[in-house]
């Protein structure tokens, strides 16, 4: 039986007195590449925030390896999505990843040599580690995206979650997430993505929650990513049930539909 690294038990969150998640009990295996899906206003990037500590659930508990998640801060990194982000703010990049670094390091250590290396190692793996001397604010939107990803690397942490890494951004960033993600399982952390492709669950993923509120499905992606729960996920959003129908039909044939741009 595969160890677990993040327990939900029981959580509700609500923002003034609306419920946005209810009652999830939740178990995702260590090692694991997980997707969260859902249509919007499903709850999914409320339950990262539960799970790194910004938000407070109105009920329940969270565990991280076994431990309370108020006391697992130093395990967990984060990569928010980029409309959250204020990138007129003046920083190079290498600073933005050296962040990263700050949590070991403790308070009153100023970072030096040894993380400033670590930090270009960080960039090098996500292919920035020439532009390490620009503003954040100069780059483009998948670049930026990137080292977000870095720095969270550079956190060097057991659980990385990301809120939409893949929105937006362009195919050769694409295949940079996709390549630290390999790397990343291959070292046995564990990743949950907040992701509203369908069509690449599959190809992405080994582990997936569907959302809805709710939790209406979790598990290994090729049992409990099904037209059943998928169909339960979305209900009645139409504009999402065509989103949901074309990876259905791929999941019926048996076939993995890339979109075109890819490779």
């Amino acid at each position: 039986m595969s160890e677990t690294a993040i327990e939900i038990h029981d959580l509700t969150m609500a923002y003034r007195e609306k419920p946005v998640l209810w009652d999830i009990d939740v178990e995702i295996p260590k090692g694991s590449l997980c997707a969260v899906v859902g249509p919007n206003g499903a709850g999914k990037s409320t339950l990262l925030g539960c799970v790194l500590g910004t938000h407070q659930p109105a009920n329940g508990w969270i565990k991280i390896f076994d431990v309370p998640s108020d006391r697992s801060e130093e395990l967990i990194g984060f990569v928010p999505q980029r409309e959250s982000v204020d990138w007129d703010f003046p920083v190079q990049v290498l600073d933005v990843v050296m962040m990263g670094t700050y949590r070991r390091l403790g308070w009153f250590r100023w970072p030096g040599k040894a993380q400033r290396d670590w930090a270009m190692e960080c960039l090098s793996a996500v292919g920035m580690a020439d532009l390490h001397s620009r503003q954040i604010g100069e780059l483009s939107g998948g670049q930026q995206q990137r080292v977000f990803i870095a720095r969270a690397l550079a956190q060097d942490a057991k659980i990385i979650l990301m809120d939409e890494p893949f929105a937006g951004v362009d195919a050769a960033t694409e295949d940079t997430i996709r390549t630290v993600l390999a790397d990343l399982k291959k070292d046995d952390r564990t990743v949950v993505i907040v992701h509203h492709d369908l069509q690449t669950i599959e190809d992405y993923f080994d582990h997936v929650l569907l959302l809805n509120l709710r939790l209406v499905a979790a598990g290994p992606t090729k049992t409990t990513f099904t037209r059943e729960n998928l169909l339960r996920t979305y209900g009645g959003q139409l504009t999402l049930l065509d989103e949901a129908a074309e990876a259905v039909r791929r999941i019926r044939s048996g076939r993995s539909i890339r979109k075109s741009g890819d490779r």
